[in-house]
C-alpha cells in the first residue's frame, strides 16, 4: 500500500472516530470544542478555529480556537465577508491557501491581537440544508504542506460539524422554551400574590449558589433549578382568601395552605419529564428534624433539592416584607439559618449558603447564575 493509501485510510479512520465523539452530545459549546480538537488531528494543524455567524448581524466570531494563542483568537469578531473565513462562510466554497501573508482576503487583525503568524491554512465552509453557520479552519500545518486530501477530509468533518450544531442548536432551543414555560407557570402564582414579586428568581440564584457550593454537577444543578422555579407551583390551587390573607393564618387556614406541596405532586406528574423534580419541590416545607410537611421527611430522606430550596425559600421570606411583618435584615436571617442549623435546616447546606453569601450579596440579590 503506497504512502498517500496510508494517509487516506488513517484519515478515514480518525474521520470515523472522531465523527462519532463531535456526535456524542447536545451540550453546544462541547460540540464546538470538539469539532476544533477533530479538525486540528485530522490535518495535523498547529492551530484551529470554529468561526461561526452571529444570527442578529451576521457578523461572525471566533467561538473556539486551539493552540497556545487560542484565548486571544476566540475574542475576535468578523463582519460579513471580512477575512478568509468571512469569504468562505460567504461564498460557501472551501479552500487551501499556501501563503496566507499574501492573500487579499487575510485579515491581519486577528494575527496582530494574537500575537500568531499564520503560513497556510484550509477554511471550508460549516453547512447544512443550504445553511451556512460558519466556517472551520486549520491554520499551519506541522509539516509540508496542506493538500486536496487535507481539504476532502475536512469538508467532510465540517459536514458532521454542521449536522451536530443543528442538533444542538435545536436541544437548546427546546431547553430553553422548557424552562421559559416553567418560569411563566411559576410566575402565574406570583401574579396572584403581589408580596412575592420576584420570589422564583431570587430562590433559584439562591438555591444554585447553595448546590455549586456543594459540588453538585451539572444534571443535578439542572434539577435544582426547576425544583426551585416550579417549588410553589401547586399555590396555585390554593384559595385567595387564604394566599392573599393580610395577616397570619388560623390553624385551618394554614392546614389548607400546607397542601400547596401536594398539589403541586399533582401538577407536575402529569409531565413525565418533570417527574425528577417532584421531590425536591414536594420536600421544601420538610423539616431536618421530622417535624416538616407534607411527608414528615428527617434528616437525609428528604431530599437534597428540597433540602437546599428550604434554606433558599425561608431567607427570601424573612428578608422580604409581608402583609403581617416587615422584612428583616440579611445578616438576622443568616443568624435563624444558623440557630436553626440542624433542627429545621441541613447543617452542611446552611453551611454552603454563609460560604456563598458574600458573592451573592456582592452581586445582588437578582445575581443570575447560568449553567
Amino acid at each position: 500500500m503506497s504512502e498517500g493509501s496510508d494517509k487516506k485510510l488513517a484519515q478515514l479512520s480518525a474521520l470515523i472516530e472522531l465523527t462519532a465523539l463531535v456526535n456524542s452530545t447536545l451540550d453546544t459549546r462541547e460540540v464546538r470544542k470538539l469539532a476544533i480538537e477533530a479538525a486540528t488531528r485530522l490535518v495535523n494543524a498547529e492551530a484551529g478555529s470554529l468561526i461561526l455567524k452571529d444570527k442578529e448581524n451576521c457578523e461572525l466570531f471566533f467561538e473556539v480556537a486551539l493552540g497556545d494563542k487560542g484565548e486571544k483568537v476566540k475574542e475576535m469578531r468578523l463582519k460579513k465577508g471580512e477575512g478568509i473565513a468571512g469569504w468562505v462562510a460567504d461564498k460557501g466554497e472551501p479552500v487551501i491557501v499556501h501563503d496566507v501573508q499574501s492573500d487579499p482576503r487575510f485579515f491581519r487583525g486577528v494575527d496582530a491581537r494574537s500575537k500568531f503568524f499564520t503560513r497556510d491554512m484550509i477554511c471550508v465552509p460549516v453547512k447544512t440544508k443550504g445553511d451556512i453557520f460558519g466556517a472551520l479552519q486549520t491554520i499551519n500545518k506541522k509539516s509540508g504542506s496542506f493538500d486536496n486530501e487535507d481539504l476532502e477530509i475536512l469538508c467532510a468533518l465540517a459536514n458532521q460539524v454542521a449536522v451536530a450544531i443543528e442538533n444542538s442548536n435545536l436541544y437548546q432551543e427546546l431547553k430553553d422554551t422548557f424552562y421559559g414555560t416553567a418560569q411563566a407557570l411559576a410566575e402565574t402564582v406570583e401574579k396572584r400574590d403581589p408580596y412575592t414579586g420576584g420570589h422564583t428568581k431570587r430562590v433559584m440564584n439562591y438555591s444554585l449558589a447553595i448546590g455549586r457550593i456543594l459540588g453538585l454537577d451539572k444534571a443535578e444543578l439542572e434539577n435544582l433549578k426547576l425544583s426551585a422555579i416550579l417549588h410553589d407551583i401547586g399555590k396555585i390551587g390554593i384559595r385567595d382568601n387564604v394566599l392573599l390573607k393580610e395577616g397570619r393564618l388560623e390553624p385551618g387556614e394554614f392546614k389548607a395552605m400546607c397542601m400547596h406541596p401536594e398539589y403541586g405532586s399533582e401538577i407536575l406528574s402529569h409531565v413525565k419529564q418533570l417527574k425528577d423534580v417532584i421531590p425536591g419541590m414536594r420536600g421544601h416545607h420538610e423539616k431536618y428534624d421530622g417535624t416538616g410537611y407534607p411527608d414528615g421527611l428527617k434528616g437525609s430522606e428528604i431530599p437534597l433539592p428540597a433540602r437546599i430550596i428550604a434554606i433558599a425559600d425561608t431567607f427570601d421570606a424573612m428578608t422580604t416584607d409581608r402583609p403581617y411583618r416587615k422584612a428583616r435584615t440579611a445578616d438576622e436571617a443568616l443568624d435563624e439559618l444558623k440557630k436553626y442549623a440542624g433542627k429545621q435546616f441541613d447543617p452542611s447546606a446552611v453551611n454552603a449558603f454563609l460560604k456563598a453569601w458574600p458573592e451573592i450579596r456582592s452581586g445582588g440579590k437578582e445575581m443570575e447564575i447560568e449553567l
